[in-house]
């Protein structure tokens, strides 16, 4: 198969869809690959560290696109893109189809193959494509969080493990999954005051034991959302349910009852964000704003701020996808793993993803009536 990689146009985002490795990998397979010019470099992966790997180097992206059976990205098509979509070509990337009307109609308009890297699910209801850059956001948000919680920022002037004789900052984070417990454990490292709201029982049994009864677990209801949400100096909400628009559990009004200076980050974002007043997505060049007197970080590709870890990360996880798509070809590799048929997303004109059809109001016809 011939896979395509295209540098990727979002504001800041220096990831790439592939590393040298992996497009080793696949050479070694007996595939073809060709690499946008330069589209490694925000990474710091060279154009000669890809073309010692095998990859054929070309000069733009339309090239790529008009060459390649599959293209591997980190984002989603932009609209500067859809023009370069080809019928029956197979778009392999995270495309957060749920808020997107206009990616979703592009998408099917071009009758393309769409993959999203965010509803591929295993059996047991992890997200082993979302998990790496879920672990990386946060890992990240502790650490945004506690940066814009300085007052040189507009932040409370807080330092999150506060000193001796001096309380730490209050730090809630809502939901306990891979995101959720990532910042959980960032947070605890620096000594912080963390409350965690999940709705699963056994999640908030399983955090209470591996962190030896360093944090505060509570059911999360607007009863307790609202009462910590109030005391905190940092809000990390995590709420995801996978290919839907994210619910939101923080409103507005919780949010004007927050202390001035305070921050709330919003992991969820890229699926419609979980709190009220996250009414714009910002980028990692302009990446909050202030409403209520609270710091609102709304950057819906937070991992982009590590490029080369988060895209390492990535490709070690979406590889033997790639691999197995590429060697039987999208439908027989789909029909052999039903955690890759889940991420199918779009599939020649046909929308095959319930949550994005009820999200967008349009026709859903299941994989399995296609192949």
């Amino acid at each position: 198969m011939i896979i395509g990689v295209v540098k990727e146009i979002k504001a800041q985002e220096n990831r790439v869809g592939m590393t040298p490795a992996g497009v080793d990998t696949l050479v070694k397979a007996g595939h073809t690959c060709y690499i946008e010019k330069s589209a490694g470099l925000g990474s710091f992966f060279t154009d000669e560290e890809y073309i010692e790997a095998g990859a054929h180097i070309l000069d733009t992206a339309k090239e790529v696109y008009d060459i390649a059976d599959m293209i591997i990205k980190v984002k989603e098509p932009l609209e500067c893109e859809y023009e370069f979509l080809r019928e029956n070509q197979i778009i392999f990337t995270f495309l957060h189809l749920a808020p997107n009307l206009q990616l979703a109609q592009a998408l099917l308009k071009a009758k393309v193959i769409g993959i999203g890297y965010e509803t591929v699910q295993l059996p047991d209801g992890s997200l082993p494509l979302l998990s790496p850059m879920s672990e990386v956001a946060g890992r990240m948000a502790v650490q945004v969080g506690a940066y814009l919680l300085e007052r040189t920022n507009g932040g409370r002037g807080v330092l999150l493990g506060g000193v001796s004789g001096v309380e730490p900052a209050k730090v809630v984070v809502i939901g306990g999954g891979n995101v959720g417990i990532n910042a959980v454990k960032g947070a605890v490292g620096l000594s912080a005051q963390v409350t965690v709201l999940d709705v699963n029982n056994a999640r908030m049994a399983y955090l209470n034991d591996i962190f030896n009864g360093r944090i505060m677990t509570l059911m999360s209801n607007s009863y307790n959302v609202a009462k910590v949400v109030k005391e905190a100096d940092l809000v990390i909400s995590t709420v995801l349910i996978p290919g839907a628009k994210a619910p939101k559990v923080i409103t507005e009004e919780m949010v004007k009852s927050m202390k001035s200076g305070s921050v709330i980050i919003d992991v969820a974002i890229d699926q419609g964000g979980s709190i009220a007043t996250m009414d714009r997505v910002t980028t990692l060049d302009n990446p909050f704003y202030i409403k209520h007197g609270v710091i609102h970080y709304a950057v819906a590709n937070m991992p982009g701020a590590v490029p080369r870890t988060s895209t390492m990360a990535l490709t070690n996880a979406t590889l033997p996808y790639v691999l197995k798509i590429a060697d039987k070809g999208p439908e027989k590799a789909m029909q052999e793993d039903g955690a890759l048929r889940k991420g199918l997303n779009v599939y020649k004109g046909k929308l095959t993803l319930s949550a994005v059809a009820e999200a967008q109001g349009l026709e859903y016809t299941p994989s399995e009536e296609l192949f």
